[in-house]
């Protein structure tokens, strides 16, 4: 047997082995979005938006597709779900201040202006998360009335 059979027998072997390993999953309940939902109040339409574009990534509620079974498929993903909740956390909302939370409406208003948001590698494998113009604009719309209501709240001394 040749050395490049030898190889690939073994790098065959280890991808089946890390089959059965994989990072944890971002699982969560509905109920984690609750708290976010009530202090924002989105309208029907925008909470559809958010369910379809934002949930997956900026919330604990993922849903997986199919190849999130095949390591290390499973290791990008979780990484890149761990950045978008750095980013943006629906599920963790509750602990924020008011200015953080004004911070990052702002920086959601931005990136959904500047079609940054939702990303183009999540619109490839979900199509359906893709933006139109009005969607944009009711997004944004929402994002600025919580914007204005956060400006008006009282600033802690």
């Amino acid at each position: 047997m040749n050395i490049t059979k030898k190889v690939l027998i073994l790098l065959l072997i280890m991808f089946l082995i890390a089959q059965f390993f994989g990072p944890e999953k971002n699982e969560g309940h509905l109920s984690s979005i609750e708290y976010f939902l009530v202090e924002t109040k989105p309208p029907e339409d925008v909470k559809l938006i958010l369910k379809e574009t934002c949930y997956d990534c900026h919330s604990n509620v993922t849903r997986y597709p199919w190849y999130n079974n095949i390591t290390p498929v499973n290791y990008w993903l979780a990484a890149h779900l761990k950045d978008g909740k750095k980013h943006f956390d629906m599920s963790n909302w509750e602990g924020n201040s008011t200015k953080r939370k004004d911070h990052k409406f702002e920086e959601l208003i931005e990136m959904v202006e500047d079609k940054e948001m939702p990303l183009k590698s999540y619109t490839w494998t979900h199509p359906e998360a893709k933006l139109t113009d009005n969607q944009i604009k009711s997004v944004l719309d929402w994002a600025k009335s919580v914007r204005l209501k956060y400006s008006l709240e009282p600033k802690p001394e």
